[in-house]
């Protein structure tokens, strides 16, 4: 008999929720260990990239503090800064092949290979997200879908629904990206997109709703989640979550 529970996370919960989803995933586990797995830097990709170079003994001094090329902050902020700021891990047959970027890659690659690139927008309902574009030649978007749609490469895009928009995302870029426009433009893409929602389904078997949002005290930003299912599979989510908490 199937039941409801109810979880709150956090936005730094629900990043790693999602990212052990894609690194679990098969087509990123065969791509990093047959073909070429490139994780474009980002703040949710680097619980991916510091996950999978674990995974294949090659994590040596990599740290995600800093693993991000563009950052939206609060006025006055100043984020961390590290070692792998505005780079990419690239992961060749079971090996980091580092100071790669996708910008060095990307003409090489084909089918079987996958490129990781978070997002900055989604709607969850059409799967469709936003890449903001802040670069005057289109930033790694740009090389990205060179490959994506020139070779068919494979584009998984891990975005947590903190990032949900309402309305169209192509509407959205028509009007970001107007002459008269200013601040970053919006690149709407499609691709393997994993949320929170498609995360639980993925490794605990549960259907995930998006129940409510927000909260104090460290839960600004965060989602609650209803979880649906049988004993053992929200038992399985249950573990999940206490996972990323410890």
């Amino acid at each position: 008999m199937s039941e409801t529970r109810q979880y709150l996370l956090t936005v730094e919960e629900g990043k790693q929720l999602i990212c052990r989803a894609v690194a679990a995933s098969d087509a990123v586990q065969r791509a990093a260990r047959e073909h070429t797995l490139v994780i474009v830097a980002g703040t949710t990709n680097g619980y991916l990239a510091e996950t999978m170079l674990s995974q294949l003994g090659e994590a040596g001094d990599f740290t995600r503090v800093g693993f991000r090329r563009g950052a939206n902050m609060a006025p006055g902020a100043k984020a961390e800064t590290g070692p792998f700021a505005n780079t990419d891990v690239v992961i060749r047959q079971g090996q980091w092949i580092r100071g790669k970027t996708i910008f060095d890659v990307a003409g090489e690659l084909g089918p079987g290979d996958v490129v990781v690139k978070g997002a900055n927008a989604v709607q969850p309902d059409r799967k469709v997200a936003g890449i903001q574009i802040g670069h005057p030649q289109f930033g790694t978007i740009g090389a990205i879908l060179t490959a994506v749609m020139g070779r068919r490469v494979r584009l998984v895009i891990p975005v947590g629904l903190e990032k949900r928009v309402l309305g169209s995302i192509t509407d959205l870029a028509a009007l970001l990206n107007a002459p008269e426009a200013t601040g970053p433009r919006l690149q709407p893409v499609v691709g393997d997109i994993v949320t929170e929602i498609e995360a639980f389904e993925a490794l605990a078997g549960v259907r995930a709703a998006l129940a409510a949002a927000g909260g104090i005290a460290g839960a600004e930003g965060s989602c609650t989640f209803a979880l649906t299912g049988e004993e053992e599979q929200l038992d399985r989510a249950a573990a999940l979550v206490k996972a990323m908490r410890a």
